[in-house]
């Protein structure tokens, strides 16, 4: 178990432009707390890139490397391959990235390389769109929020997205990867637990960490710890782990509040009607519903 008091006070991200209140980047920060400085790291185009590389500036103060888009699996690839064929030891080969350069335009790379057993440690940020390239709908974004792609319009279809979010801890899972997680920047206890348990892991381990946005969701740059513990509290999102073919919930509400509590106090959901509030509470309830049978909780 990871104690906070024992956390070095050295920063290895530090330095950056992201704007204030960046879950993004306090997930990376967390991160290299523990992985430290013997870390390879690689992130593609992406907010972190853009805010850790502005020259002549370098935030991370690990070795690292920015490449195309679809490539961090890949690139992640090639890093174990070259610190096992170097017999280097306690070195962790990293990639952050976030949610288009996971679940979408970088799945296929991810992909393979978790097939192919590399040992590596993928952490997807997911902000639920492509916020540096200006706030476009990926696979990952919520149904009824606002991006430049899903705009809000007077034809009644045009309501924000009208997809819900891909299952990605269910497609790590179905690679029988070693070890997956959910985690939250609001709950960082039970994150940097997960990247030790990930770090240490034989073998490749994904963990999908939801990151608040103030810029692209609409809210205070003070509220982002408020924000993502609101979304477990409401049931939109949740903490979990896979290790050993077994699913682990770390925390089931007794109780949801109403998603309104969490929907309302951001930008991007504010046209919603009632009607779809009803839609987004009947999803989560049945997304619970389903979980609940398939992992018995």
């Amino acid at each position: 178990m990871v104690n906070v008091r024992n956390l070095p006070d050295q920063e290895l991200f530090y330095g950056h432009k992201a704007c204030q209140g960046c879950g993004a980047a306090t997930a990376a920060r967390l991160v290299l707390k523990i992985t430290g400085e013997r870390t390879f790291l690689a992130y593609p185009a992406s907010c972190i890139s853009t805010v850790s590389t502005i020259y002549l500036q370098m935030a991370f103060a690990v070795p690292s490397l920015t490449m195309a888009f679809p490539a961090t699996g890949a690139v992640l690839s090639g890093m174990a391959a070259a610190v096992k064929a170097k017999k280097l030891e306690n070195v962790t080969v990293l990639g952050i990235a976030g949610d288009g350069g996971t679940a979408d335009i970088g799945l296929q790379a991810l992909s393979g390389a978790v097939e192919r057993g590399d040992k590596i440690l993928y952490v997807c940020y997911d902000n639920e769109a492509y916020m540096n390239t200006g706030v476009q709908r990926s696979s990952l974004t919520p149904y009824g929020a606002w991006t430049t792609t899903t705009p809000i319009g007077e034809n009644e279809d045009s309501f924000g997205k009208r997809k819900f979010k891909k299952n990605l801890f269910e497609i790590m899972m179905a690679h029988r990867i070693p070890y997956c997680a959910t985690a939250s920047v609001s709950y960082p206890v039970d994150f940097l637990n997960k990247i030790e348990k990930a770090k240490d892991t034989d073998g490749p381990s994904f963990i999908h960490v939801m990151a608040p946005c103030p810029t692209g969701w609409g809210f205070p740059s003070d509220r982002t710890i408020e924000i993502g513990r609101l979304a477990v509290e409401t049931g939109l999102w949740y903490l979990a782990e896979y290790e050993n073919n077994k699913v682990k919930m770390n925390l089931v509400p007794k109780t949801f509040k109403p998603v309104e509590e969490y929907l309302k106090k951001q930008k991007r959901f504010k046209h919603l009607t009632d009607e779809h509030i009803a839609i987004i509470e009947k999803h989560r309830d049945e997304e619970w519903a389903t979980m609940g049978q398939r992992y018995g909780f």
